[in-house]
């Protein structure tokens, strides 16, 4: 065989076998497959249909025979309004909006409970239905009062006329009378509470402006009295005239604060100076300022200076014993003495002077600071009083408009209700209304098929069998090398005529049928899947038993070993071997004999007269360990000696998900088919399966899905000339069934 396999890619336009998750057409919801969906549950759509029939049928027998009376009115806000005192407000509203509020009110509870306790209708046998001398039912009960109101809702029916101010009121019931009576009375309730509403809010608001009116003149009446409280505080002249004389006084008081501190000032100053001067300079400081020079320490300084004069002569003359110089001395010394005790004076008088001048200043400060704060006071005694005065006028005002209007809502009371004229009252009808018999048939049919689709798409997305190759391929990500059709042989020659392989193998007998025609396809599939060589080692297997991969390994090696290459069939399946009984064949020699030994190839493989280039290997005894066998060296230098004597190998192995004898051949092989039988297998064993061959990684050329009936919705017209087939001469068809033996796949005749 070689160390090297062949791997097959996926064929044209189908998707990859080796990835997972992919597969040929996932996900696609188009048109042709829902409607594919229907005819394969077309008989839901025929159970839906016929009950849709029988139900609107029974539905339009045994309709009840109701009574509908009916009435128009208008609703407008009338000539009313035009009485109003506000004439400039405009109480016009035609918008859709009040006519959608006064349907509302036309169906409200409120109203149609009105309605029953006025008419009695919770013991009115024509409106609940009860036999006569039933016991009295109450309003008060709230599940009476639920049961008639509900009853109200159910049959009455209040719609808008288009474009118009109108409405219709319609009612139904078994009695014609009690129709048109509900009728008339809801319209009759509906305008009585058109003027009472207004009426019930006018004496609401009143009241509540009573209340108002009432709090707001006691507010009146408290910012008054605040208001002359102040006045009084501010005088009988007013606070005007306070203010002036205020404003007066504190302009005279900042002249006088301006004089005392310059006065203060300039004794400061004095003081200072003659403080801080010699004596005998004082004298000359004090000439420098005009008018300030005291008369008696000028006389004094005069004489202490001739007196100092005359010392001064004498000493040039005299000496200083001399009584005269001495007397002079004397005097020269009391002068001074007067001179000092004059200087003190003058610096006392000075600071005396000064400090009188400060307390002037000071209490000037005083006086204007306390006449700042009057006038601070009186400033917010006017932002007080005037805020009061606005306070007082405010609510003055506002007692006043809601006084007139209280007065205005008196007499507007009766002038806001909405008018409603009952164009046509309601009449008791002649005849009872009745939906036609075939309304009722077709509308309840097209629900129940409308509800039989829904249905039918459930059951598909429930169902988890694959039925078509679409299905399949989107699940495995594996395409698809062909679609085997199911076929019957139905021949006038007896089966006792035929040899075994004739019998079993349909490629053979039925060589221009469909049958046929679907191997070579499968042939045509594998051989042109690979770029370079076809594969050599074919394995063929299945997810579960009887899925029928030993019928499609047997005809598809004789539609092999129909040309010049030379092929080989070998019974892989050493649990229940049937490839021998197909080709009437022994099974004492086989496969198992010659892994272990008994005997040779050559004297296991046995030979088909009809097909000289097919050779068959039997499966032989049972093993006790077949795994075992078939992963051992022995089965690999098997293979690779059939590889080099035979064009084609072609093995039939077990399940995959039974046993892992396939997993094992599949390893060892170039091309893995897998045959699905079907609408027997499903998504978890497809799932399964597809697993386990990636894993191994095992070559997947593909599946091969069996057992098919092409006239089936899923797969009619699948071949081309499903309405040209070849037949045979005596009309004779096949379909493969399962063969006695031990796996029951298709390839026994039957007639």
């Amino acid at each position: 065989m070689g160390s090297e396999k062949t791997q097959l890619p996926p064929a044209v336009g189908a998707p990859d076998p080796q990835r997972l998750g992919t597969g040929f057409g996932a996900g696609d919801t188009s048109l042709s497959e829902a409607v594919a969906t229907l005819r394969k549950r077309l008989w839901v759509l025929i159970v839906a249909g016929l009950l849709g029939i029988a139900y609107g049928s029974y539905e339009a027998l045994t309709q009840p025979r109701l009574y509908e009376a009916s009435s128009i009115i208008q609703v407008h806000n009338g000539a009313s309004n035009e009485y109003r005192l506000d004439a400039g407000f405009d109480y016009s509203d035609d918008s859709q909006t009040k006519m959608n509020t006064e349907v509302l009110i036309l169906e409200s509870d409120t109203l149609l409970y009105t309605v029953a306790r006025e008419m009695d209708l919770a013991n009115n046998p024509d409106f609940t239905g009860a036999a006569a001398g039933a016991p009295r039912r109450s309003l008060d009960n709230p599940k009476v009062r639920a049961s008639v109101v509900g009853a109200l809702h159910g049959n009455l029916r209040v719609s808008l006329i288009p474009r118009t101010e109108m409405m219709r009121l319609t009612y139904s019931s078994f009695s014609a009378k009690l129709s048109a009576d509900i009728v008339n009375r809801i319209v009759f309730d509906y305008i009585q509470r058109a003027f009472q509403v207004p009426v019930q809010q006018t004496k609401m608001v009143s009241g509540w402006l009573d209340t108002e009116l009432d709090e707001l003149k006691a507010e009146v009446e408290r910012s008054q009295q605040q208001m002359m409280d102040l006045e009084r505080k501010l005088g009988v002249l007013g606070f005007d005239s306070t203010h002036n004389q205020l404003q007066t006084s504190l302009e005279g008081l900042l002249t006088a604060e301006g004089v005392a501190k310059i006065a203060r000032i300039t004794a400061e100053q004095r003081y200072l100076m003659i403080r801080s001067m010699d004596a005998s300079t004082i004298g000359e400081s004090i000439d420098a300022t005009p008018g300030t020079m005291p008369g008696e320490l000028y006389a004094l300084r005069s004489q202490l200076a001739m007196a100092r004069a005359e010392y001064s002569q004498l000493s040039a003359t005299l000496g200083a014993n001399n009584p005269r110089m001495k007397a002079l001395q004397d005097q020269m010394d009391e002068l001074t003495k007067q001179i000092d005790a004059e200087h003190t004076r003058l610096e006392t008088q000075a600071r005396e002077n000064y400090l009188a001048a400060r307390k002037t200043e000071d209490a000037t400060d005083q006086e204007l600071e306390a006449r700042k704060t009057e006038a601070y006071n009186q400033g917010n005694d006017l932002v007080r009083y005037t805020l009061l005065q606005r306070e007082y006028e405010q609510n003055h005002t506002l007692y006043d408009a809601l006084e007139q209007r209280l007065e205005t809502a008196k007499v507007e009371s009766g002038l806001s209700a909405t008018e409603v004229d009952q164009v046509d009252k309601a009449l008791p009808p002649v005849n009872p209304t009745m939906r036609s018999m075939p309304t009722i048939i077709v509308t309840n049919t097209i629900f129940f098929l409308l509800g039989g689709i829904v249905v039918a798409f459930i059951i598909e997305s429930l169902d988890t069998g694959l039925r078509n190759i679409l299905q399949i391929e989107a699940v495995t990500g594996m395409p698809s090398l062909a679609v085997i059709p199911r076929s019957r042989r139905s021949s006038s020659e007896p089966a006792a005529a035929m040899s075994a392989v004739q019998r079993n193998i349909g490629v053979l007998n039925q060589p221009k049928s469909q049958f046929t025609e679907a191997f070579r396809s499968l042939r045509t599939s594998l051989l042109l899947a690979t770029t370079g060589q076809p594969p050599k080692f074919i394995l063929f297997t299945s997810a579960t038993p009887s899925e029928g991969k030993t019928t499609t390994a047997s005809n598809l090696a004789c539609i092999l070993a129909q040309g010049e290459a030379r092929v080989v069939l070998i019974d892989a399946d050493l649990r229940r071997p049937n490839v021998h009984h197909r080709f009437g064949l022994t099974g004492k020699l086989g496969l198992t004999t010659v892994l272990a030994g008994a005997s040779t190839l050559e004297q296991a493989i046995q030979h088909v007269p009809e097909l000289p280039n097919l050779d068959i290997l039997p499966s032989g005894p049972v093993p006790p360990f077949p795994t075992e066998s078939l992963s051992s060296e022995a089965m690999q230098t098997l293979l690779k000696k059939l590889g080099s004597l035979y064009t084609y190998v072609v093995i039939d192995s077990p399940p995959i998900l039974s046993v892992t004898d396939g997993v094992i051949l599949a390893r060892s092989v170039d091309a893995v088919v897998l045959v699905v039988r079907h609408g027997k297998t499903n998504r978890n064993v497809m799932n399964r399966t597809r697993d386990l061959l990636l894993r191994s990684g095992a070559p997947i050329a593909g599946l091969v899905l069996n057992a098919v009936d092409i006239n089936s919705p899923d797969y009619y017209g699948y071949y081309g000339y499903s309405g040209y087939s070849y037949g045979s001469a005596d009309g004779s068809t096949w379909e493969t069934q399962p063969a006695a033996g031990d796996e029951p796949s298709e390839g026994r005749a039957k007639r």
